[in-house]
């Protein structure tokens, strides 16, 4: 059974975070190495995470000293773990008990390197207010159009794996890096499984519309080097689907 290396950067979401470290500690898939991040300059939650995380000998805690973002953070663990696979989950988010076995046999059943699955969209309540479907395979103009990656659904074999995987964004950041390794031609393989809890939070940065927009410009004038009439043009497409998943998930509700 390969080493999976989990990892998750902490700020400012203790409400949530002991369902999210228990979804983790209950995989049915064992063999983890947990990497946490704890990226506040506050340390009001630390030793309530260091509690938490006391419990699980597999877990691993790095203190950032100043607040780097979830990307940078991401990337400070990227530069230790140690597993044949990096799965990524946000602080508040939700796996399903059996996610990493199921995702983790379809990757070595089908030689894939590059996995995401469905997930369901939930409330702070955790009612599920939508799900969004994973598609079987995602190119890189797929992706340009638009995003369909859940961050915390994606596993990768290690072998794609960069230490400075991410970018120093607010937002998008998962964007930018899911971008980079399509560019390389990787297979972008989706499992139509429900295995996330997504959690919507109204006061995120990535409930933030004019942060996204923003950030967007940057991944396709900055990093994809494209012009800024092409970058325009893409923000447009990608607030279209954008809407369109939105009045999807209004009209499943």
């Amino acid at each position: 059974m390969n080493l999976v290396s989990v990892v998750i950067p902490y700020y400012k979401k203790k409400e949530y975070f002991r369902e999210t470290i228990d979804s983790v500690i209950n995989q049915t898939y064992k063999n983890l190495e947990i990497i946490i991040i704890y990226d506040d300059n506050e340390k009001n939650d630390l030793e309530y995470i260091k509690d938490l995380t006391s419990k699980d000998n597999r877990i691993k805690l790095i203190i950032n000293e100043l607040n780097m973002g979830v990307g940078l953070s991401r990337n400070e663990a990227l530069k230790i773990f140690k597993g044949e696979y990096v799965a990524f989950l946000d602080s508040d988010d939700i796996w399903l008990t059996e996610k990493i076995e199921k995702q983790i046999n379809l990757m070595e059943n089908q030689k894939i390197l590059f996995s995401h699955t469905s997930y369901q969209i939930i409330d702070k309540f955790n009612k599920t207010i939508g799900t969004l479907n994973a598609k079987e395979n995602l190119s890189y103009s797929d992706l340009l159009k638009s995003c369909d990656i859940g961050l915390s659904t994606v596993i990768l074999n290690a072998k794609i794996v960069e230490k400075n995987l991410f970018p120093n964004l607010k937002t998008k950041e998962d964007y930018v890096a899911w971008l980079k390794l399509a560019k390389k031609n990787i297979k972008i393989v989706g499992l139509n499984l429900p295995l996330t809890k997504w959690r919507k939070v109204s006061n995120s940065l990535s409930s933030s519309n004019i942060q996204k927009i923003l950030d967007a410009f940057k991944v396709y004038r900055n990093y994809e080097k494209k012009s800024f009439l092409f970058s325009i043009i893409s923000i447009l497409i990608l607030s279209i689907y954008a809407m369109k998943k939105k009045f999807t998930l209004k009209f499943k509700k």
